[in-house]
């Protein structure tokens, strides 16, 4: 009888495993809500899912991935630290003190610094031409940028070749083709000026950078050169990144160039349009290479940016190390709310 029993109690837990497999089988997230069971010394014990041995090893796993993680970023964050948290400190510090550079800081004189970079005859002069700058500048790159990427976005063996060709001159730097410049408008040995002369444009001898406008237009021809060619590389980039179908659909239905351009193109290409106007923007109002080396923020002080006037503060006039902060720090922020401006607007276009 005895014997009889066992057999009986090993066909039910033989069944009771059979069924157990079977739900595994064919429903293995059933057979963990319902608690699966296995053997400890022949008889069947409920395991739980959370038992505090599998928890605690993935805490440790977990923690130490963490750790690892962290390590790993540690010289990125040392670098970040040492390359943008502390310069802003040491700025903040500076536009609160006076300090002279020759001098060093000679104590706190919060704001006294703001109220000078406020109250200078300079300041709202340098920031209209700023902005004039900008937008005259932004609007011919985004233009001609967005122009030139619709002209070569085929890929053919002459659009490779102007592809090149409108990209060399990004390969030179910013000082390296003001200098070039510098020496085309020079009256002296430029042929800027004889051609100008030819035609009636221009006294004889005289120079394209001796009147402000002059001079304003003679430097954004310059960034046109040197930068459009980056940004008709940028725009490729948004272009290509529309799909083909739309266009085939949309020469299906009856729709012409403009139309296609000014429906499917122009709003699909938004989001990399505000990217370059950030760039070119924020580009814009910290321009000082190219004004430093063709005009000097002359003629009378026409053509002084705001980097420039931070420039003069700091090491020519005032040789004020203490309003070339404050003057830093209100760029900054205004900087700060432009782009937050059109980060916004980014995010609105790609909703």
């Amino acid at each position: 009888m005895a014997d009889f029993n066992g057999r009986t109690r090993r066909n039910r837990t033989s069944k009771r495993i059979s069924n157990r497999l079977a739900i595994y089988v064919e429903n293995p997230e059933r057979f963990k809500r319902e608690s699966p069971k296995v053997f400890q010394g022949g008889n069947m014990t409920t395991v739980s899912k959370n038992a505090a041995p599998v928890k605690t090893h993935r805490s440790k796993a977990k923690a130490e991935a963490t750790r690892r993680g962290l390590l790993y970023a540690l010289p990125d964050w040392l670098m970040i630290i040492m390359l943008f948290f502390v310069p802003i400190v040491l700025l903040v510090i500076m536009a609160g003190s006076r300090w002279s550079l020759m001098g060093g800081n000679r104590g706190w004189n919060f704001p006294e610094n703001f109220v000078k970079v406020f109250e200078n005859k300079l300041l709202g002069q340098s920031v209209l031409f700023t902005l004039e700058y900008t937008v005259i500048v932004t609007i011919f790159l985004l233009v001609l940028g967005l122009g030139l990427a619709l002209i070569v976005q085929e890929s053919t063996k002459w659009n490779n070749m102007l592809r090149t060709c409108f990209l060399l001159p990004s390969a030179t730097g910013l000082a390296s083709a003001s200098l070039l410049f510098y020496a085309l408008y020079s009256p002296q040995v430029g042929p800027v000026t004889k051609i100008l002369s030819f035609f009636g444009l221009m006294d004889e001898g005289g120079s394209v950078l001796a009147t402000g406008q002059s001079a304003l237009w003679a430097t954004i021809i310059v960034i046109v050169w040197r930068f459009s060619g980056y940004y008709m590389l940028l725009m490729m980039i948004g272009l290509q990144a529309i799909p083909g179908d739309l266009y085939e659909a949309a020469r299906m239905d009856g729709a012409g160039t403009w139309r296609i351009f000014r429906s499917i193109t122009l709003p699909l290409m938004k989001p990399t349009i505000v990217m370059c106007l950030i760039y070119c923007v924020t580009g814009s109002i910290l321009a000082f290479d190219q004004f430093f080396i063709l005009t000097k923020g002359g003629p009378n002080n026409s053509t002084m940016t705001v980097v420039q006037l931070i420039y003069n503060f700091a090491f020519d006039s005032k040789k004020d190390l203490g309003m070339a902060a404050a003057l830093s720090l209100i760029v900054l922020a205004a900087l700060v709310v432009i782009n937050s401006i059109q980060m916004r607007g980014m995010r609105d276009n790609t909703k």
